[in-house]
């Protein structure tokens, strides 16, 4: 049912991921879309179909449309700055990830934002995916057993062309922060807290600054250990764009990107595909194995999590993803740079517990 009056929403940043919030909140009668902070010219032409105003800088965004929250979609180095401003003027914020570029100010400003009470909530959009859901659901459960082992893969090529952008060639702007984040994110959802991090990289495909490839084991608290193999110099079928086709310009292949391993089972994902020997509680290698199939309702993750920030904003819930998940997540991420520097496993300089 739409509300009386919609939470007024600016969107800072005016690149892919911001146009597309833009283009959800258009769609949403509970939001009204009031304005874009965005100082290139070369984005005019971009925003020009939302027909609302367009400024040169955040604050001044806020201070002339009074929205009730903002999206942060701002370039990453910026996010602090930004999102420092608005714990000033009382903002809530959606700050896409990763919450900032390091872990020193994204404790700077979790820390100002708990201290004023304004509410920040992390562009983690995968979690509200509803096979997330109902993975961890399984997981915690106990549907596999005790949780030992799993696999994850993010591995496909981006076109020459992406890396015209000159901050895509440099430091940060590779695929681990960009993309294993997400990745790192769902583990953490799925599995729990890191405890180490060993990782090997490399940039042998293309010689840039950043690395293309990397190797990673991930601890986890639990006692889990996780393999994760990533690059965006390698053409396969396995990630989560392949798997569920959450990215347009992705052709969807279907074929899961992870597995959890267990003592009674194993599980596919995203598929949910739950693996178990019939009429047993613990199976052994005589035994068959049957899989169970799990229905995946429709994806929306990007229009419900701007939906639920709508909801933060109101102050009708918490944020799923709280600054300070989105830091521990981006701690974890970052770790990889450190492991593999060092050549020795590393732990996350920040978690939840």
């Amino acid at each position: 049912m739409k509300r009386a009056t919609p939470v007024r929403l600016g969107i800072i940043g005016a690149g892919l991921i911001g146009l597309r919030h833009a283009a959800l909140a258009k769609s949403n009668p509970d939001l009204e879309l009031v304005g874009f902070a965005e100082p290139s010219a070369a984005a005019m032409d971009r925003v020009k179909p939302f027909d609302v105003p367009v400024y040169a800088d955040a604050v001044g965004m806020i201070d002339a449309e009074k929205p009730d929250g903002v999206v942060i979609s701002a370039p990453t180095q910026n996010h602090m700055e930004i999102g420092l401003a608005c714990v000033d003027l009382g903002i809530p914020m959606l700050m896409e990830k990763p919450v900032t570029e390091d872990v020193a100010s994204g404790r700077r400003l979790i820390d100002a934002a708990a201290q004023a009470g304004v509410p920040i909530a992390v562009g983690h959009h995968r979690r509200f995916d509803p096979a997330v859901s109902t993975a961890r659901d399984m997981i915690q459960n106990g549907e596999i057993g005790r949780l030992l082992l799993g696999t994850a893969i993010w591995c496909q090529r981006k076109p020459d062309a992406y890396f015209d952008v000159e901050w895509r060639r440099k430091k940060g702007g590779g695929p681990v922060l960009t993309n294993l984040i997400h990745e790192v994110d769902l583990l953490r959802y799925l599995c729990g807290e890191v405890a180490s991090v060993f990782a090997k990289t490399s940039n042998g495909v293309r010689g840039f600054e950043i690395e293309d490839t990397a190797a990673i084991l991930y601890t986890f608290r639990n006692g889990a250990t996780v393999s994760v193999l990533l690059s965006d110099a390698a053409q396969t079928p396995w990630s989560w764009e392949r798997a569920t086709g959450e990215n347009p310009d992705v052709p969807r292949m279907g074929l899961d990107c992870f597995r959890f391993v267990g003592t009674k089972g194993g599980l596919d994902f995203p598929s949910n595909d739950l693996w178990r020997t019939p009429g047993a509680e613990i199976g052994s290698w005589s035994d068959t194995l049957e899989r169970t199939a799990h229905e995946t309702p429709e994806r929306a993750a990007h229009r419900d999590q701007l939906d639920h920030f709508g909801r933060v904003v109101r102050g009708e819930v918490e944020p799923r993803v709280t600054g300070a998940d989105g830091l521990a997540s981006l701690a974890a991420t970052v770790a990889v740079f450190r492991s593999a520097e060092t050549g020795a496993p590393v732990e996350p300089e920040y978690r939840l517990d």
